[in-house]
């Protein structure tokens, strides 16, 4: 637990927990209560409060619409058995969302504004914490820019933002993903491993063209060659060849995903045998031809294990093995969702309990 703030806290008159249904609930369409805000006034993080989620009110000349300063994060909470809220390492999102903001020129938040709002935040709506399986809620912290001014420089003021939602899965089927050689998400010194709306920004229209053409992702490659596989447009990707899992390494390209960082900490538990390096296309490409590719699969926030089915480049499908036999990302997912919910043990001090 947190020592917490002296945060103002304003309920709301009207909740409307009662309107969802919590058996279909549609991703990120359906909003909680209440909302966590700070404001940064040019020298300090100021004015903390809880209050009713509603529209903001933004000047035209809001600088963050012109030039983008923009960061956020991406978290679940669940329920334990016990009907506990359990939130799935927190402390990871608070210290990639500094080094997002640092990059992008934003001043960083204090761990306690973060957990203190946080732990507030979902203490006050903790009735929407779903707990039926294959439901979480989803917990969106975001910075961004409040200056009113028409200049390229960084703003001075910023405002902070916690808000949630409840959501079942992201994607409802194995995923179809095409090897993207012409687009490029992101460059080395530029912003990829950053959580910067921009980048995001940036990816949509390749991400469209894909979807056009029957697929569900693009998986991103260097922007240098198009040799080498980075990651996927919600999740960083993992290929078990042989006996050997292997995924990009870290850089300023790639996205330090902590769902990344907790599979790859269970599969060296587990005694497998794990390579971070450069991964090229031709090598993926050859292994699932050789029969050598055994699973592909993201990882991420909102998707957790993401298992691939079919890989697409240079206008040819390739098909993989059925997910029904994929032991490593299966038992990946399993026992992820057990720890999360408090049913595993927690060796590695992952879960925040309120």
């Amino acid at each position: 637990m947190v020592d917490t703030l002296n945060i103002d806290i304003r309920r709301t008159a009207n909740s409307r927990i009662k309107e969802v249904d919590f058996a279909n609930i549609p991703f990120g369409k359906v909003y909680a209560d209440h909302m966590f805000v700070a404001d940064y006034d040019g020298k300090q993080w100021t004015n903390l409060r809880i209050q009713p989620y509603e529209y903001l009110r933004l000047s035209p000349a809001n600088s963050a619409l012109h030039y983008g300063q923009s960061v956020f994060e991406g978290m679940k909470a669940y329920k334990n058995e016990e009907g506990e809220v359990l939130i799935f390492r927190p402390e990871a999102n608070f210290q990639r969302l500094n080094k997002s903001a640092e990059r992008m020129c934003i001043p960083t938040l204090p761990e306690d504004i973060f957990m203190s709002g946080l732990t507030e935040l979902l203490k006050l709506d903790k009735d929407w914490v779903p707990s039926t399986p294959n439901t979480a809620l989803y917990i969106r912290p975001f910075i961004f820019a409040t200056d009113e001014y028409i200049g390229i420089r960084a703003s001075e003021t910023y405002k902070f933002i916690i808000f949630t939602c409840p959501v079942g899965s992201y994607y409802s089927e194995p995923v179809r993903v095409k090897i993207e050689t012409k687009y490029s998400r992101a460059v080395e010194g530029g912003t990829g491993a950053a959580k910067a709306a921009g980048n995001y920004a940036a990816s949509l229209f390749p991400a469209r063209k894909a979807q056009q053409a029957g697929y569900h992702q693009l998986v991103w490659t260097d922007a240098r060659s198009h040799q080498y596989i980075e990651e996927s447009g919600t999740m960083n990707v993992m290929f078990l060849i042989g006996d050997t899992l292997i995924t990009s390494p870290i850089s300023d390209t790639i996205l330090s995903g902590i769902t990344r960082n907790s599979v790859l900490t269970l599969a060296r538990e587990w005694g497998y045998k794990i390579e971070e390096r450069k991964v090229s296309v031709k090598e993926v490409i050859e292994a699932i031809e050789n029969g050598t590719l055994k699973e592909a699969f993201g990882t991420g926030t909102a998707a957790t294990i993401a298992h691939i089915a079919l890989i697409g480049h240079e206008d040819k499908d390739y098909e993989l093995p059925p997910i029904e036999g994929r032991e490593l990302s299966n038992r990946v997912l399993k026992t992820l969702d057990a720890i999360k919910t408090g049913r595993a043990e927690d060796k590695w001090n992952w879960v925040y309990k309120l």
